[in-house]
């Protein structure tokens, strides 16, 4: 039997999947956490797959099988209108809802850092394991940027540090780049004797790179902190980047003139690292003086949620207790 006057909430990233299912009240009725959602990777289809039980864990705990009144899934890998499209096809054949929106997560992020009344303009940058930027401008203006690599001009993201970290490192050990102390941490990080050893062991995958480049990143804004010049080279420039999404964005949307939010977002941003977090500060306040940025550390499907109470017409309360829900 069909639940009237509830949602499910989805967000889901490259690396974890939240699912909630909300009422319009704003009570969190239950929740769930999967893996990774990539699409591109494993196909629309069995992506979906991925999440269908977590759908199934928060209906039966809810004592029902659906559907709801509508899904809002804010997802990787949403980057492009045909991949939108797709997504939504997909996950309305599942029959979880009478309704169903796509967006990218990174406009969760967005949600969740901006007023619940009056206008909900302002921007938004993720930079977690990638880098992304969404912006809402008035009338439901958008800017997007496509965040599909290299190829769509991005720069930064934890998984990108990491390469560059390893790339510098290797230079540094043997003398074709400058010297710096990431050449010892890194592969003391590893437990192994240098970069040759290192390098070794990825190429021949006794060590793998994709698992646990995650675990650069640490390393990275230590090394920096410490002095060393590559690394605070490296930092200086994913906080130039996320300045220039931000400020692109924001003129896009002609508010670079008035005092709108400027979320901040993304494992690596969440951190807060002094040398990041202050320069990106520095730039904004040179280049967008207007904005109001703030880091946002709830969890993204607490946006994903607070759509669905957009959507559902729900009253002040709702979205209070639905924050206080989610910390």
């Amino acid at each position: 039997m069909g639940l009237t006057g509830t949602s499910l909430a989805i967000d889901a990233g490259n690396s974890k999947t939240d699912v909630a299912l909300v009422g319009a009240d704003g009570t969190v009725l239950a929740t769930a956490r999967g893996g990774g959602f990539q699409p591109p990777v494993v196909g629309t289809a069995r992506a979906v797959d991925g999440v269908a039980p977590l759908i199934a864990s928060v209906l039966a705990t809810a004592g029902t099988d659906g559907p709801v009144d509508h899904v809002s899934a804010f997802l990787a890998n949403a980057d492009l209108p045909p991949e939108e499209d797709a997504l939504t096809a997909e996950i309305a054949s599942r029959g979880w809802a009478r309704t169903v929106t796509v967006r990218n997560d990174t406009f969760a992020l967005l949600r969740a850092g901006v007023p619940d009344t009056g206008d909900p303009v302002g921007v938004a940058v993720v930079c977690g394991a990638g880098i992304n930027c969404a912006g809402l401008g008035h009338g439901g203006r958008t800017a997007r940027f496509p965040s599909i690599g290299r190829i769509s001009g991005d720069w930064g993201g934890g998984g990108h540090l990491a390469e560059e970290a390893v790339w510098w490192a290797a230079r540094a050990d043997d003398g074709r780049g400058e010297p710096s102390a990431l050449a010892e941490a890194i592969p003391a990080h590893f437990g192994v004797s240098g970069m040759p050893e290192l390098i070794e062991a990825f190429h021949l995958g006794r060590l793998s790179f994709e698992e646990r480049r995650h675990e650069l990143t640490p390393v990275l804004f230590a090394v920096a902190a410490d002095g060393d010049p590559v690394a605070r080279a490296l930092v200086r420039r994913q906080a130039e980047e996320v300045a220039v999404l931000a400020t692109v964005a924001l003129g896009r949307l002609d508010l670079l003139s008035e005092p709108v939010p400027v979320v901040l977002g993304g494992g690596v941003l969440a951190a807060q690292h002094p040398l990041l977090h202050d320069r990106v500060l520095q730039l904004l306040a040179e280049r967008a003086p207007k904005a109001i940025p703030h880091v946002v550390t709830a969890p993204p499907v607490l946006g994903a949620a607070l759509d669905a109470l957009d959507r559902a017409g729900a009253g002040a309360g709702a979205y209070e207790r639905l924050r206080r829900a989610f910390g």
